[in-house]
C-alpha cells in the first residue's frame, strides 16, 4: 500500500510519498531544524536518510518543490545529488530521477542559496532535456528557451501544463495519477513579475488500492484568489472531480489568506470558490493536514502573530469542513506539541488510515479511517 509521511518541521514543508512499489515521491525539503535544545523540529536530512537506507534505494523518483521558498527548499544543497556542478555530488547525497518544478522555477532572477541551486539544477536539466518536468509554459519561459536556443517544442516532452495528467504515471501500472492544478499558463503570461505563492504546483494525487480511490490535494502556498481561479477554470472545463480530496495538504501553513480576504474575529470566512472546494468537493471524514506550528489559542502571544498558523482559519475547517476536529492534524502537534513525531497516513482499500502503530503498517492500534463517500 502508499504510506504517506508529513513532517514536522514548524511552518515549513516536506511531504514524503512511498508508493506501492517502493518508489519514493518527495514534496518538497525544508531542513529548518537547529539541534538547538528546545527546537522539536525533526532532524529531516538523518529521517530520509535512515527510510532510504532501509528501503536500499539510492534515489528518489521524483523531488518535487512545489515552489522556492526557503521553508520549501533549505538544506536540499547539502542532501541532495545535483548534476550541474561536481560540488554537490557525492556517495552520501541522494539523486533524483526527476525534478519538478513550477515555470517560475526557471525564469525567477534574483535568487541566492538552496532556491539559486534548485534553479540551476532546473536549468541544466532542462537545456539537456531529460530528468525534468516543468509546470506550466508562460511566454516568459518560451523567452528564456529561445534565449538558450531551445524551443518549447524541442523540450516538449519536458512540460506538464495545468489540466493535464503527468503522462509518467498511472493507475494501472503505478496505483497513483497526477493531475496538474497550477501553475496555469494564463496567470502567469498576464503578469510581469513572479508571485511564488501563486505560481506554486498545485496537484491532485489519486491513489487506488483494491479499486478504491483516494485523493490528495497539495496546494503549495496558494492565496484564496488563486484557489478561487483554479476552482472556476475546473469546474468550467467540467472537471470538478479532478479538485475532490480526502486529504487536503493546507495551503501556506493554514493562513487565513487561503480562506478569505479577512482574518475574522473567531472564523475565517471562506471566498464561494473556496466554500466550494473544502465544503462540497471534500469528504467531511477525509483529513486536513496543517504543516505548521501548534494553532494559537485566543488571547495568547501566538495569537497575535501576524504569521501563520491562524486560529481563525482552523476554526473554519475544524467548524464548518470536517464532520470530527480529531481529523484535522497539525504537523508539530502530533501526537502532541510537546513530542511532535512524523504524521503518517496509509492508503488503504477503505481510504486513508492514519498509522498510531508508529511503524509502516497498519497496525492495531490504527484509527481515522477517512473513507470516500459512496
Amino acid at each position: 500500500m502508499t504510506k504517506l509521511t508529513f513532517f514536522p518541521l514548524g511552518n515549513a514543508d516536506t511531504t514524503l510519498a512511498e508508493l506501492q512499489d517502493g518508489r519514493r515521491i518527495l514534496f518538497d525539503y525544508a531542513d529548518v531544524a537547529t539541534g538547538e535544545e528546545g527546537d522539536k523540529r525533526c532532524d529531516l536530512p538523518k529521517l530520509l536518510r535512515d527510510d532510504m537506507k532501509q528501503a536500499d534505494l539510492s534515489s528518489y523518483a521524483v523531488v518535487a518543490y512545489t515552489h522556492l521558498d526557503t521553508d520549501h527548499c533549505a538544506g536540499s544543497s547539502d542532501f541532495f545529488w545535483f548534476e550541474h556542478a561536481t560540488k554537490y555530488q557525492g556517495d552520501d547525497r541522494y539523486k533524483i530521477d526527476t525534478l519538478w518544478v513550477p515555470a517560475a522555477a526557471i525564469t525567477e532572477e534574483g535568487l541566492d542559496d538552496c532556491a539559486r541551486v534548485i534553479r540551476q539544477e532546473a536549468r541544466y536539466r532542462l537545456k539537456s532535456g531529460k530528468g525534468i518536468k516543468v509546470f506550466s509554459r508562460p511566454e516568459r519561459l518560451k523567452e528564456w528557451l529561445k534565449e538558450n536556443g531551445l524551443t518549447i517544442e524541442s523540450r516538449k516532452s519536458c512540460f506538464v501544463d495545468a489540466g493535464q495528467l503527468v503522462p509518467e504515471f498511472s493507475l494501472d501500472d503505478d496505483a497513483v495519477e497526477f493531475f496538474v492544478h497550477s501553475p496555469h499558463a494564463k496567470r502567469t503570461d498576464d503578469r510581469g513579475v513572479v508571485d511564488r505563492n501563486g505560481d506554486s504546483i498545485m496537484l491532485q494525487m489519486r491513489f487506488v488500492e483494491e479499486g478504491h480511490h483516494t485523493d490528495l490535494l497539495i496546494t503549495g502556498d496558494m492565496p484564496h484568489e488563486c484557489i478561487g481561479e483554479i476552482v472556476d477554470i475546473t469546474r468550467k472545463k467540467k472537471n470538478d472531480d479532478r479538485l475532490h480530496w480526502d486529504v487536503y495538504h493546507l495551503p501556506h501553513h493554514c493562513s487565513y489568506k487561503s480562506i478569505g480576504p479577512e482574518k475574522g474575529e473567531n472564523k475565517t470566512a471562506p471566498t464561494d470558490q473556496v466554500a466550494w472546494l473544502c465544503e462540497t468537493a471534500g469528504e467531511e471524514n477525509g483529513f486536513i493536514i496543517s504543516a505548521s506550528k501548534p494553532i494559537p489559542y485566543k488571547g495568547s502571544k501566538e495569537d497575535e502573530d501576524v504569521q501563520p498558523p491562524h486560529r481563525q482559519a482552523a476554526n473554519y475547517y475544524k467548524e464548518d469542513v470536517l464532520a470530527d476536529t480529531r481529523q484535522f492534524l497539525v504537523t508539530m502537534a502530533e501526537p502532541s506539541s510537546t513530542n511532535p513525531k512524523p504524521l503518517v497516513l496509509l492508503i488503504t482499500r477503505d481510504g486513508a488510515v492514519k498509522d498510531t502503530s508508529g511503524g509502516s503498517s497498519i497496525a492495531a492500534g490504527a484509527a481515522g479511517v477517512a473513507p470516500r463517500a459512496g
